[in-house]
């Protein structure tokens, strides 16, 4: 009987033991888990990014389109070619006007003919004199008939040079007609591909009304050199200066980055309803090559290199709370907040000055809940 009772009090102890393990470890706080980081030395940099997606831009583009009102009869250029300067791109019919322009071509060689008559007729004339004035000191021509001869001389090289004159005039006609001619005609102002082609053989073409803009005939585009513009906040755009160091990075090439260099801050301030007021600022590609596929119009960002340091003591800028803060990871896997000193910063990288030193393991996950100063903490696999 005494037995029967040792058991059941062994095992009441047993199980109580058990009991009071359980709820020991129920009671215990359970580990967040974390991703950490560790304080390494490497590159910081200060910069500004624009606020809204810039563009790439050519440096000419020209959207272009006749001055005067006409009938396409020739369009030699489709989108997507690549043209020369001086090629026509469009042409209206203009047959009277190639005509006006053959008229006034053969109506100078008339005049030119004219002209040379005219001077020979001076030439003789003046011969004549010449003779009649020796015979005249000879005594041998009368004064009277010397004088009508001086005078004939005289109106006949006047003749001479109103028909040279008259030349003049005719080949200015010619560059008249000529520059008639050459408005109905599209040509291409510089080197290029177009873009766009808006018209087909046999429409009428006018010209835009004052105040109304119309598609241009030929968007032509030089793509031998192209830039990036975007809007910079106008506070940011006080401290940026020409020629500082820039990266660009666009859409349609994914996490590439491109090395660049500001070219252009304008001068002005844009001030659009309900947007913040912001600073145009250009930048060029620093190797001309790898703009040799892109395309006008692609989508892009700017952000430029304000101030950088090489060997900065450094953290994730993910992992810097409200007033400079940290959370440290300790060796007993708690979490201690830690106030720091910082310097130049982006939004990938916060240089430490003070608070930090290298090898230190700090939380980038800090949007987490339960993430606080004292949590107990389980390191997470970055490979997750």
């Amino acid at each position: 009987m005494k037995r029967r009772g040792a058991n059941i009090f062994l095992f009441l102890l047993i199980a109580g033991g058990a009991i009071a393990a359980l709820v020991w470890w129920l009671v215990q706080p359970k580990p967040v888990s974390v991703l950490v980081a560790e304080v390494d030395r490497g590159l910081v940099q200060d910069s500004v990014a624009n606020t809204r997606a810039g563009t790439v831009k050519a440096c000419r583009r020209s959207g272009l389109s006749p001055s005067m009102g006409g009938q396409i009869v020739r369009m030699p250029v489709r989108e997507g070619d690549r043209v020369k300067q001086g090629q026509v791109l469009l042409e209206f019919w203009n047959d009277d006007l190639a005509a006006q322009l053959v008229l006034a071509q053969r109506q100078t060689k008339a005049a030119e003919a004219k002209a040379r008559q005219a001077c020979v007729q001076a030439e003789t004339a003046q011969r004549e004199s010449r003779r009649l004035q020796e015979l005249h000191r000879q005594k041998l021509a009368s004064a009277e008939v010397t004088d009508k001869a001086v005078g004939e001389t005289r109106a006949s090289q006047a003749a001479c040079q109103a028909a040279r004159v008259n030349v003049e005039v005719s080949e200015a006609q010619i560059d008249v007609a000529r520059a008639a001619l050459e408005r109905t005609r599209l040509v291409a102002p510089f080197d290029g591909i177009a873009a766009q082609v808006n018209g087909e053989i046999g429409e009428f073409v006018t010209p835009s009304p004052v105040g109304i803009p119309t598609p241009p005939a030929v968007d032509l585009i030089d793509d031998s050199c192209i830039y990036v513009s975007a809007p910079m906040d106008e506070v940011d755009a006080a401290r940026i200066r020409v020629d500082m160091p820039a990266k660009i990075s666009l859409d349609a090439y994914g996490d590439k980055v491109f090395e660049g260099r500001v070219r252009r801050i304008a001068p002005y301030v844009l001030d659009r309803e309900k947007q913040a007021r912001t600073v145009e600022v250009e930048a060029d590609f620093i190797d001309p090559e790898v703009t040799r596929n892109m395309l006008a119009g692609y989508s892009a960002d700017i952000e430029i290199i304000l101030a950088q340091k090489k060997e900065a003591l450094r953290v994730p800028t993910e992992a810097v709370l409200e007033g400079n803060k940290v959370l440290v990871l300790g060796a007993d896997d708690l979490l201690h907040e830690q106030q720091i000193g910082t310097g130049l910063d982006n939004w990938e990288y916060m240089e430490v000055l003070s608070g930090l030193r290298a090898g230190q393991k700090v939380v980038v996950s800090v949007d987490r809940a339960g993430i606080e100063d004292g949590a107990l903490v389980r390191v997470e696999s970055q490979d997750k």
